[in-house]
């Protein structure tokens, strides 16, 4: 059960398992063959009014953190987490994102939700 982040602009490694893009818009100038991508989980990416408001201001982290925590749990995103936590319990999963901050981005929040959900 790993779940692993990697920018979408890092090419693929051969140990990264299931790869899943997850932002709501497609990385600019990334072709859709050298991502290499399993799944791509558009509803998992942040609403366009809280990626707005965020702007990746590091000020703004830990509020980001709790609003996305917030739309994570509406049903239709909950259930699309229900799907990446089984997949990482089958393997390496690897959240593929676009943001260039590494510490404060969704993929990490994303992240941190599957830990919980399992049990890490």
């Amino acid at each position: 059960m790993t779940v692993r982040l990697r920018r979408a602009y890092e090419p693929p490694a051969d140990d990264d398992g299931c790869r899943v893009l997850v932002d709501r818009v497609w990385p600019r100038g990334r072709a859709r063959d050298a991502l290499r991508v399993d799944r791509w989980e558009r509803s998992l990416g942040p609403s366009d009014e809280l990626r707005r408001w965020f702007g990746h201001d590091p000020a703004r982290w830990e509020e980001f953190r709790a609003r996305y925590r917030g739309e994570l749990a509406m049903p239709d995103r909950a259930s699309s987490l229900d799907v990446l936590a089984e997949l990482a319990r089958r393997g390496t999963l690897t959240l593929v994102y676009g943001a260039r901050d590494q510490e404060r981005n969704q993929a990490r929040v994303i992240a941190e939700e599957l830990q919980r959900r399992l049990g890490g």
